[in-house]
């Protein structure tokens, strides 16, 4: 997944914003005002801090070399994927829409409604 791919696809979801709160190199994907993927789109390698439920995270990583703690987040919750490594672009969608699904699924229940995500 190169960075326009990746820019592309966060954006697709509804109500995302792209918001730069540190600095132009890093931009912030948010839905309804909460972070779920963050990622400085120009630096090689390209990585992406996602979400990801804290009993699937460990299992990821065991899996996958190019899936590592969050960098400067929460290691619990959030895994930094590389997205333009060996992993296959479709696993790398699928992780993005699963932070963003998380972050949704912690919204109160109107906001969820309103997204179409009950």
């Amino acid at each position: 997944m190169n960075p326009q791919e990746l820019r592309t696809f966060c954006l697709s979801f509804d109500d995302v914003v792209e918001d730069f709160p540190f600095g132009p190199e890093t931009s912030v994907f948010k839905v309804a005002g909460k972070l779920f993927a963050l990622s400085a789109l120009d630096r090689e390698p390209l990585t992406v801090n996602l979400k990801c439920d804290p009993e699937i995270a460990p299992q990821l990583r065991a899996q996958y070399p190019d899936i590592v703690p969050g960098w400067h987040m929460n290691k619990r919750h959030w895994n930094t994927v590389t997205a333009d490594a060996d992993l296959p672009d479709q696993l790398v969608r699928e992780l993005i829409e699963d932070s963003y699904d998380l972050v949704v699924a912690g919204l109160p229940r109107a906001e969820r409604l309103r997204l179409d995500r009950p």
